[in-house]
């Protein structure tokens, strides 16, 4: 029989369950938690720094704390623990979570909350957190308050059974833990041994308290039919290794390769968002019979639209493949999903194809030719001594080391490297799930913290304004890293949307007139503002050879110039 609660034990009892819960996540290889500073959170905060087993990241800010734990996420391929206190401070982590849930880091949600009865009566910092996060995560426990009358193998399994949906689907979980005060104490967790010593095998193991075995089958048997198609390889987002694997099985198949930029590879049919609008010269393409997308997320609309076309009006096959679960059909096409890892499955492939007939290999290498076209016509925008442009930048992303990693924001820059750059081998990270510019800065914080690599980030002008307080998170960094803020006065993206003229300044590009020197500065950045593409490309290859901590460099150019420069591009490549 269990002795009967003593209120003033409460605190103690607060810090076994968080002891418990934080140390069955390390075995489910959480290494990596991200704390922000509240008083509610004390049981899980103290926890934390104590187990010997994780990492501790810190921010101020709730919303940037979410996208350094996406960042660390990103990069690890672990999930990744945060902790907030009670009230909207759990409110601000919703769009590292949405995003999260469209791209599949796994993020584990540490919420401390008031305990029931001081929800709804008017109590500080108190709001409804049950369900906060609806169905932007894949599993989600209320835990109630910590009591001893709840055995600690409840709280063992409820958390492995929410590890194992993540680590079946992926993206975040969020468990909610409501802590009854007081919330500090020096007792000892002694007082409580007879409650610890009922997982006394579990805690003695270095394994979860319980665990599935979950197995994906393999499909070995598409070999045949692929190799009898004209098929074409899409390359989304994925890890620079599962890139390098579908390119040598694209070489082995002799089918063309279209690769998003979040791939970090290029082939010879780059620039594909551009040629695909010259639909004279393209139409080779429409006699593919197969597409095979390799991971997820494509930025380019153009490309999307011609795969919709392709399945529905010439009844191409359109096979997916992806480790998680969840579909990512946004036309909603008839396709085959191949649940199942990237490298695991493109291996298994490509051990059937050597003993195969190689008859539709180089069906559209004519198009070859058309890609050189473009490229050629795209490098008249490079002048070393002319004023700086954003297709320039573009076009030159390709010029960092060889082995830098990238991370990409969203709008208007994105789309100008999906159709000019040629990236060749490089790891790129990005935000495009739910695409938002929100807490740009802080997710590829976290991706520079795990990789600890020399590293380049570019982002928009209203992304940066948006994420300017993550500049804190840069502050103090050893590693070499480069800011770019392309600053073209507001929303650029806005001149290529059909939005209505007589409002599109005051209503979506948002003008601002502001430039970030003095941003750089409050944060202890080092600032440059080059004007030629030269002194760019020297100052940025000079910082990630011999320099440290981050710089900010500010390209500015005129509201306007980007989409201008791009519709004359177009007219000119119709001419073809």
């Amino acid at each position: 029989m269990s002795p009967v609660t003593q209120s003033g034990h409460q605190a103690v009892l607060n810090r076994i369950w968080c002891q418990v819960l934080l140390e069955e996540l390390t075995r489910f290889g959480v290494s990596e938690i991200c704390v922000a500073p509240g008083s509610r959170s004390t049981p899980l905060t103290l926890e934390a720094d104590e187990n010997t087993k994780l990492n501790l990241h810190t921010h101020f800010d709730e919303r940037g704390l979410g996208f350094l734990a996406l960042g660390l996420a990103k990069a690890s391929k672990k999930p990744v623990a945060i902790v907030v206190t009670s009230g909207t401070a759990v409110a601000n982590l919703l769009p590292a979570i949405a995003e999260a849930k469209l791209t599949g880091e796994k993020l584990v949600v540490l919420t401390a909350d008031r305990p029931v009865e001081l929800v709804g009566c008017g109590a500080n910092q108190a709001i409804n957190q049950s369900g906060i996060f609806s169905s932007h995560v894949s599993a989600a426990i209320e835990l109630p308050s910590p009591t001893d009358t709840v055995p600690l193998k409840w709280l063992l399994t409820s958390v492995d059974q929410a590890m194992e949906t993540q680590a079946l689907k992926g993206s975040a979980i969020h468990i909610n833990c409501p802590f009854p005060e007081p919330l500090y104490s020096n007792e000892s967790k002694s007082v409580y041994q007879w409650y610890l010593d009922d997982v006394a095998c579990w805690w003695q193991s270095e394994r979860p308290y319980s665990n599935k075995q979950l197995s994906l089958q393999m499909a070995k048997v598409y070999a045949t039919q692929f190799v009898e198609r004209k098929g074409l390889i899409v390359l989304g987002s994925v890890t620079q290794r599962e890139a390098e694997k579908a390119k040598q099985l694209a070489e082995l198949l002799g089918w063309p390769l279209l690769c998003d930029p979040q791939s970090g590879q290029t082939s010879s049919w780059a620039h594909f968002d551009l040629w695909l609008q010259n639909k004279h010269q393209s139409q080779r393409l429409n006699e593919c019979e197969l597409i095979l997308q390799i991971g997820s997320r494509i930025v380019s609309k153009r490309l999307n639209h011609w795969m919709c076309e392709q399945v529905e009006q010439r009844q191409a096959e359109f096979h997916f493949v992806s480790p998680r679960f969840e579909r990512n059909n946004q036309s909603h096409l008839m396709q085959t999903h191949h649940v199942m890892g990237i490298e695991s499955w493109l291996a298994e492939l490509s051990e059937g194809l050597p003993a195969l007939a190689d008859t539709k290999a180089g069906w559209a290498d004519s198009l070859i030719s058309l890609a050189s076209q473009t490229s050629s016509l795209a490098a008249l925008h490079l002048s070393t001594d002319e004023p700086l442009t954003e297709i320039a930048l573009a076009l030159t992303v390709n010029n960092v080391a060889k082995g830098t990693p990238l991370f990409i924001g969203n709008s208007m820059f994105v789309r100008l490297v999906d159709m000019f750059a040629r990236l060749d081998g490089y790891e790129v990270y990005s935000n495009r799930g739910a695409s938002g510019i929100d807490g740009l800065i802080a997710t590829a914080s976290g991706t520079i913290r795990v990789h600890n690599r020399p590293s380049v980030i570019f982002v928009g002008d209203t992304s940066l304004l948006y994420d300017l307080n993550s500049l804190a998170l840069l502050s103090h960094q050893q590693t070499p890293v480069v800011l770019v803020v392309t600053n073209n006065d507001g929303g650029a993206i806005f001149d290529l949307l059909p939005v209505p003229e007589q409002k599109k300044q005051s209503l979506y590009q948002m003008p601002h007139g502001f430039t970030f020197e003095h941003a750089a500065k409050q944060f202890n950045l080092k600032y440059v503002k080059p004007e030629t593409l030269s002194d760019y490309e020297q100052v940025v290859a000079s910082h990630l050879e011999s320099g440290s901590g981050a710089m900010l460099i500010e390209i500015q150019t005129p509201p306007e110039q980007a989409s201008a420069q791009l519709r004359e591009f177009i007219q000119q490549l119709h001419a073809l």
